[in-house]
């Protein structure tokens, strides 16, 4: 490895945690309104639920989108312990299990 590679990788590293870091050192200190606070409490919801549905379909130019039967199977279950639990980690926890077991049984 040279050190053109070394320093790339570093700072694509930097380049990368920067801006994950940065917005909490900015508002370390600062008291939000509660307005924000209840509007940031959606994204991480927002972000998982556009992964999710973005899995659901298979889609190929030209043609209409078709259903992707693994992923509409581990849905059943994850959408169940979404609605009992609305525990963020319960739900991917119940996610990532029934994928892993409709991957071993049915792949």
């Amino acid at each position: 490895m040279t050190t053109y590679s070394l320093l790339i990788i570093l700072g694509c590293g930097l380049v990368t945690w920067l801006p994950r870091v940065i917005p909490f050192l900015l508002v370390r200190k600062l008291q939000l309104p509660e307005i924000v606070i209840r509007f940031l409490s959606y994204v991480p919801l927002c972000i998982l639920t556009a992964l999710f549905v973005q899995n659901l379909f298979i889609a190929k130019q030209g043609e209409f989108p078709v259903f992707n039967i693994e992923y509409c199977l581990a849905a059943i279950p994850t959408t169940l312990i979404a609605i009992l639990t609305k525990n963020l980690m319960w739900i991917v926890v119940v996610g990532m299990c029934s994928m892993a077991v409709i991957r071993y049984f049915l792949v």
